[in-house]
């Protein structure tokens, strides 16, 4: 039975998070279902790693990476909508929190992550410059048409876009990812693919993961099916953690941005932990666009959602960034520029990336 389970987990873990989902959505949980609940959580997160990384495999890059940064980002844009429509004005800039988190823990969180882990195995991680600077450029521009102007327009009082300007901005955000998924699925996908080679040529890579032979096509659509399953179970049993999140939070004296900042960095687990993976295999490209992928689809499907069911929300919607925010954004911008721009990077970027993360959720705490 245990070797049975051991083979199988990641058939069993999505399917029982679901199984507890269903049973225990719309109930008030206690310490015992909050434990149960954080566990299926963790597995579903896991189990949605494995899956990814199979469907990858089989379709290959750049569409691999592609799967997992749109399967979460819109079941994360699902729950964000949720929460905002369950709890009213209370969550006016719950969208603007998790959107921003999510842009500041992929592009330095990820992004440091990646290239830390990517240089330790061979001293300098190398990657392709256009492809990555092209997704650097575009994530910039939609942080600051969806986030950073919002503070300055003049149509509405307060960090708001008057209606109007709400539907240019997801109109341009959902026109400036598409075109970018063109780009990097067929205009020019080699963009985006891993760079072979390396000044530090004596340093064998491990590449036995990329002469594996690729699942079948049955194998896919199952993993792809279960994939699907264990996202739906890492947002579900994520909001249902929420209230206790909540409650520690308020109970702690923190912030309520500190919320967006908890839901961003549970729903982007999947990822974290699928670019930590690709950039240990020497495969730091496929890193980076899991990390900026979905800061991208974060904005650019997050913001056009949020205009449509504006429709529906009661109160304001805040989009519009603080000072210290845009201040961190702006030296994020910065910095990517100046590390995606050789197309390698030593632990000293990857650092660098992470203190960045480091003072955005100190800041998030302690604002």
């Amino acid at each position: 039975m245990v070797r049975f389970c051991t083979r199988y987990w990641s058939v069993i873990v999505p399917l029982l998070a679901a199984v507890l989902l269903a049973l225990s959505w719309g109930h008030e949980l206690g310490p015992v279902m909050v434990t149960l609940v954080t566990a299926a959580l963790v597995g579903a997160v896991l189990s949605a790693v494995h899956h990814a990384e199979t469907v990858a495999h089989r379709v290959g890059e750049p569409f691999g990476s592609l799967i997992l940064a749109v399967a979460v980002t819109i079941i994360e844009v699902g729950l964000i909508v949720t929460l905002m429509l369950s709890s009213g004005e209370k969550a006016a800039s719950l969208a603007r929190d998790t959107v921003f988190a999510a842009v500041m823990i992929t592009c330095n969180g990820i992004f440091g992550l990646s290239l830390l882990v990517g240089a330790a195995r061979r001293r300098i991680a190398v990657f392709n410059s256009e492809g990555t600077g092209a997704a650097l450029a575009t994530v910039a521009t939609l942080a600051t048409l969806t986030l950073v102007l919002p503070t300055f327009t003049t149509s509405e009082p307060g960090p708001v876009f008057s209606a109007s300007q709400l539907i240019f901005a997801a109109v341009a955000s959902l026109v400036l990812y598409v075109v970018f998924v063109m780009v990097q699925t067929v205009r020019h996908p080699g963009d985006f693919l891993p760079v072979e080679g390396s000044a530090e040529g004596d340093i064998e890579i491990d590449a036995v993961a990329d002469h594996e032979e690729p699942p079948t096509g049955r194998q896919a659509l199952l993993s792809l099916g279960l994939l699907l399953v264990a996202l739906v179970g890492v947002v579900g049993l994520a909001k249902l953690d929420t209230p206790s999140i909540e409650s520690g939070i308020a109970a702690a004296g923190l912030p309520q941005s500190a919320v967006g900042v908890v839901i961003a960095l549970l729903v982007l687990l999947p990822e974290t932990i699928a670019a930590v993976r690709a950039a240990r295999r020497d495969r730091v490209q496929i890193s980076l666009n899991l990390a900026l992928g979905s800061a991208m689809a974060s904005i650019g499907l997050t913001i056009p959602a949020i205009a449509v069911a504006s429709i529906w929300i009661e109160g304001p919607l805040m989009l519009g960034l603080g000072a210290t925010q845009m201040v961190l954004l702006a030296l994020t911008v910065v910095v990517g520029v100046l590390t995606v721009v050789p197309g390698r990077a030593t632990l000293l970027q990857g650092c660098v990336h992470l203190v960045l993360f480091a003072g955005f959720v100190f800041l998030a705490v302690s604002p």
